[in-house]
């Protein structure tokens, strides 16, 4: 059997995946990336066979720096950066601007390009990134069954009468102005127009028989698999989902960091605390949660990504601070985390038992820091905003969680362990019908046309 997994070139989008497919691996399955040159590194640690397939501009290996992007795609991330500073409208509104060039890049080329990867490899399988748009056009445009991984909060995946960019829920930290949410909702809505209008040139051009749909941003394969805990979506929205199956999360294996291992002897309690690869660029915001882990007397592993650790003042000599952290394994000791509300920080936090304080900055963030909030599973503030004894306030009340807010991230966190991630996928795609007979069935159904 062959899986085949398809991830743009960013660690933060293969590791969860890669992580999925550890379940083909360690069953002795031939397991085979396609994605670009940066994340090569994390195939071949996971022992998996790799086919090159860029499907955008800019590439992450683990920290990102603006410095070591191509030209335009420097400049996109630096103006990212600033509008992070103005606050949640501005950062979304920016994104959505650049949201034609981040996720449409060459899609005619990358789609017949997955195709050709697809028909030299014909795999059993097939998981791809849901945000991989030009690799999806591929795979829809030949028929071949997949799993479409969305990564990140569901509404990545609008349904219903949501729109692709603009959150669904706020937390109870953020009042967006009405005039500048409406003005986002409609820039929203006209991207998602272009954003189709590109997604049905593309698939005619691939398929000239193809039927153009109404919002390329709510398209997806035939079977989505959610990395995220079923217990952080309410009834409503549950009712509209696609066949799905719900993940929980794709808590990864890390190699044993020896540092880390001699560190954690000596703790009882900690935070653990990384704004992500991208988000660590935002080194006021980290200063400010590290003045407020001094203010309550907390111990900190703190990862720090591109910002320099003299930028947070003077740490104490008991914390753990570097630019990257084997997070899964702190996070499996930790008694809370910060972060940014990543996909990764929240679903591995959650599926540890780790109550968290989510300081949302961009895209599904918002809409997961909500979730979070509703679940009882942590607190969320405007890190824009937050004042250091405001954070703290958030830290003491996330280390002492209510009992029966305690009582039910512990039961998530021992059912994902009962049930990991991977398990659920490998079951959910191996009770389908192969990409590989699906292809054959294609083929001999246009030679007898």
């Amino acid at each position: 059997m062959t899986l085949l997994v398809i991830s743009p070139d960013y660690a933060s989008h293969l590791l969860p995946l890669a992580t999925l497919a550890t379940a083909w691996r360690d069953r002795g399955e031939r397991v085979v990336v396609a994605s670009g040159p940066a994340t090569a590194g994390i195939v071949g640690a996971f022992g998996f066979e790799r086919r090159d397939l860029r499907l955008g501009r800019g590439s992450n290996p683990g920290v990102i720096a603006a410095g070591e992007q191509p030209p335009d795609e420097g400049a996109s991330l630096r103006g990212f950066f600033r509008a992070t500073e103005e606050g949640a409208l501005a950062t979304l509104g920016y994104q959505a601007r650049e949201r034609l060039t981040d996720l449409m890049w060459d899609p005619v080329g990358r789609a017949a390009e997955t195709a050709r990867i697809v028909d030299d490899l014909a795999p059993d399988q097939v998981l791809v990134d849901h945000l991989a748009f030009s690799a999806r056009l591929g795979l829809l445009g030949a028929g071949t069954p997949h799993g479409d991984v969305v990564l990140g909060h569901p509404s990545a995946l609008p349904v219903g009468t949501e729109v692709y960019g603009l959150p669904p829920a706020w937390p109870s930290a953020f009042d967006p102005d009405p005039g500048g949410l409406e003005a986002l909702e409609h820039l929203c809505r006209t991207v998602a127009e272009r954003f189709t209008g590109e997604w049905n040139r593309a698939a005619s051009t691939l398929d000239p028989g193809h039927r153009a749909v109404d919002d390329a941003f709510a398209e997806h394969g035939p079977l989505v698999l959610y990395n995220y805990p079923s217990e952080l979506v309410d009834d409503a929205r549950r009712r509209l989902l696609p066949p799905h199956r719900f993940l929980g999360s794709a808590r990864r294996d890390e190699a044993e960091d020896a540092e880390v291992e001699a560190w954690l002897e000596h703790r009882r309690s900690f935070v653990y605390v990384s704004f992500g690869s991208f988000l660590s660029v935002r080194g006021d915001v980290l200063a400010r949660v590290a003045d407020a882990l001094r203010m309550i007397g907390a111990t900190a592993a703190v990862a720090t990504g591109s910002t320099d650790a003299g930028e947070l003042g003077d740490l104490p000599r008991d914390w753990l601070v570097r630019d990257y952290l084997p997070q899964v394994r702190l996070l499996g000791a930790a008694a809370a985390a910060v972060t940014h509300g990543g996909n990764n920080s929240v679903t591995e936090a959650i599926g540890s038992g780790v109550p968290l304080v989510v300081l949302p900055f961009s895209t599904d963030q918002f809409a997961g820091a909500a979730a979070v909030e509703w679940a009882g599973f942590g607190e969320a503030l405007d890190p824009n905003g937050a004042t250091t004894e405001e954070l703290a306030g958030a830290l003491r009340r996330v280390l002492d969680l209510p009992a029966d807010a305690r009582r039910s991230l512990d039961a998530v966190a021992a059912a994902q362990a009962a049930r990991p991630g991977p398990e659920v996928a490998f079951e959910a795609l191996t009770a389908r019908p192969s990409a590989t007979s699906a292809v054959i069935s294609s083929t001999s159904q246009n030679a007898s046309r």
